[in-house]
């Protein structure tokens, strides 16, 4: 238990390094079709991006991706046969990128096991954190929430759903009230919730056609 604290304690100092914010970046158009690794605590999965289910979203995770903000992010809301969240762990750099707002898309595609939304909690807030179904959530297409419609989804999981299905679930939804904590002392957080498990990196790659 105390090495899985001081590995995430570890890892989250590393993110320090790592390029800050660049209001250029929030300009660049990502590929219709584009696939991105994630490298976990628990092993890797690829996400597929679909540009045409959410233009504005999926040019944000390419963005996002491309500039190294996912490394070191905790999977901080994993609840069994629902979703797995990620995507906050440093609100001055989630801030500096959520400054830039996404425009609201309609919901294209449904959210299924292994597709990829933004959360929101209303107009204009799909920022920096997103969620993978672990289950069919159809309910989630329609959910009218602070007067906006549904979850786009963007993409799915092509490969490695084995591991987001693996990542550590025990804690459930206890975390949501605790993330001022993870914010403002980030050790105290851990010690918490020591087995949660983390992105430690995210990256563009060419995907081979079958």
């Amino acid at each position: 238990m105390r090495l899985s604290y001081l590995v995430l304690v570890v890892l989250f100092l590393s993110a320090c390094s790592k390029p800050f914010f660049a209001e250029k970046w929030t300009k660049e158009m990502a590929p219709e079709t584009f696939t991105a690794r994630f490298e976990t605590t628990k092993g890797n999965f690829d996400v597929e991006i679909k540009r045409a289910l959410s233009p504005a979203g999926a040019d944000r995770f390419y963005q996002l991706v491309k500039h190294g903000f996912f490394d070191s992010v905790v999977f901080y809301r994993v609840v069994p046969k629902f979703v797995a969240q990620f995507g906050t762990s440093d609100t001055v750099l989630e801030n500096a990128w959520s400054k830039y707002k996404l425009p609201d898309e309609e919901v294209k595609a449904s959210n299924l096991r292994g597709t990829i939304s933004y959360a929101r909690s209303g107009k204009e807030t799909r920022g920096t954190v997103l969620f993978i179904n672990l289950a069919d959530n159809p309910r989630l297409d329609t959910i009218n929430y602070n007067g906006v419609k549904g979850f786009p989804v963007l993409g799915k999981v092509v490969e490695g759903m084995n591991t987001v299905d693996s990542l550590y679930n025990g804690y459930s939804g206890a975390t949501m009230n605790q993330l001022d904590t993870m914010y403002r002392n980030k050790a105290a957080f851990f010690k918490k919730f020591p087995r949660l498990d983390m992105v430690k990196k995210a990256y563009l790659i060419r995907r081979k056609k079958n």
